[in-house]
């Protein structure tokens, strides 16, 4: 029997993925994890006020995120997969102590601030629903979080994340037969760049609740749950296709229900010159606009953003504070453990001191874009590293193109800055 079991033990190391035709099937939900990222409640807050305000015309930089986003997250999913490290634990590895630690302070920082609009959203959500008060709300979908994320295995949780995401898109294609949309200038609006008068907080926050600073540290962990025989150079580069399809098929997902958002509130608030100052508001226009189904279909989608994306905010937490001594998450490790309870626990005593909920979520997204810089450089610099990726490090080409994408992000920082100061 011993001999058996070994010979068993043995051909599960040297298994290797076939790779047929619905192979891929298998590697699809470490992108559905990142997509819920940018599916949240901040960008629920963000996209509603883009749409209501300036209608169409802000459709471009949902577009231009979701692009810039599919580059940075594939390229740091290969950090993942070719040194099997995650963006926290390398930057522990290969970066001076006092660069590694100001930089993971700040990410740290980052997804407080995004479990902070989390938290937020289904708390407001609740409030919808059952007229629950946001603060003690919050309480309650923390309670949630913590418990799904200390009881579940991650790959039930991918499951669960994965119907949550269907159900928030299924919402939004019911929302979107209820209304009437330009789609001329839809399409115009996400083709052609445009800066309308008092919009650059709005565009900035649409950035920062798209392209993310902790899906980054994020998701070059969670790939490595789909690794096979690491050390073949043939499987790895297997690895690498699958799961680029993976992202962009999960990328892709997240800028349609973006776009929704958008297109909702541009057919309906926008349409009747309607401002929206606060999501439980937008839930309440709806009604005489829509019928009570569709407010209750849109609170209900909230919620389930609200959950799902502070699930993957604790993750990202927990996976950035491991790494500051060179761990990969382990929710059974006490390091992951503190990361995890610091970003939810943290962002919930911030929630007890805002009185604006709305603009609570809205200068969450803004935090995120200021920090996102930080990251995708820290990311650039490891990926482009032979020393860190080996024959996976960047190519020439693959660097112009993010550094390109890290200047855009930083000329629009300075440009929210100016529009601030002025």
């Amino acid at each position: 029997m011993d001999v058996l079991k070994f010979i068993k033990d043995l051909k599960k190391r040297d298994h290797k993925p076939k790779f047929g035709a619905l192979e891929i099937f298998k590697y699809i939900g470490p992108g559905f994890l990142v997509t819920v990222g940018f599916i949240d409640p901040g960008n629920w807050a963000s996209n509603i006020a883009a749409g209501a305000n300036f209608g169409y015309s802000l459709l471009w930089m949902i577009t231009l995120s979701t692009v810039m986003l599919i580059i940075l997250q594939h390229n740091v999913a290969h950090l993942g997969i070719a040194s099997g490290l995650c963006l926290s634990e390398a930057a522990t590895i290969y970066l001076k102590p006092w660069a590694s630690r100001s930089i993971l302070s700040t990410a740290v920082m980052a997804s407080v601030s995004t479990a902070l609009a989390e938290l937020l959203g289904g708390a407001i959500a609740l409030n919808m629903l059952f007229a629950i008060p946001i603060k003690i709300g919050a309480l309650i979908i923390l309670i949630t979080v913590l418990f799904m994320l200390f009881s579940n295995s991650y790959r039930k949780l991918e499951k669960w994340i994965i119907g949550f995401v269907s159900i928030i898109g299924l919402s939004f294609i019911y929302e979107l037969t209820l209304v009437d949309v330009d789609w001329g200038n839809a399409i115009t609006g996400w083709l052609k760049p445009t800066f309308p008068d008092h919009s650059m907080l709005i565009l900035m926050s649409v950035l920062g609740a798209v392209v993310m600073p902790h899906n980054l540290f994020l998701h070059s962990e969670i790939i490595q749950s789909r690794q096979w025989n690491k050390e073949k150079e043939a499987v790895i580069d297997k690895q690498m296709k699958y799961e680029f399809y993976d992202t962009l098929l999960s990328m892709f997902v997240g800028w349609a229900i973006n776009s929704a958002m958008i297109l909702l509130a541009a057919a309906t608030f926008f349409k009747h010159n309607t401002n929206v100052t606060e999501l439980q508001q937008a839930k309440e226009m709806l009604t005489p606009m829509l019928g009570k189904s569709a407010a209750v279909v849109f609170a209900i989608a909230l919620l389930f953003a609200g959950i799902s994306s502070c699930i993957t905010a604790g993750m990202a937490g927990g996976s950035i504070f491991a790494g500051f001594w060179g761990e990969p998450y382990d929710i059974k490790d006490n390091h992951t453990k503190t990361g995890v309870i610091a970003t939810l626990v943290l962002a919930f005593a911030v929630i007890l001191l805002i009185s604006n909920p709305f603009y609570g979520l809205l200068l969450s997204q803004l935090a995120l874009s200021i920090q996102l810089p930080f990251t995708i450089f820290l990311q650039i610099y490891l990926t482009s590293s032979k020393k860190v990726m080996g024959k996976y490090a960047n190519i020439k080409s693959t660097i112009v193109i993010l550094v390109i994408i890290g200047a855009i992000v930083s000329f629009l920082n300075i440009k929210l800055f100016i529009s601030m100061i002025l």
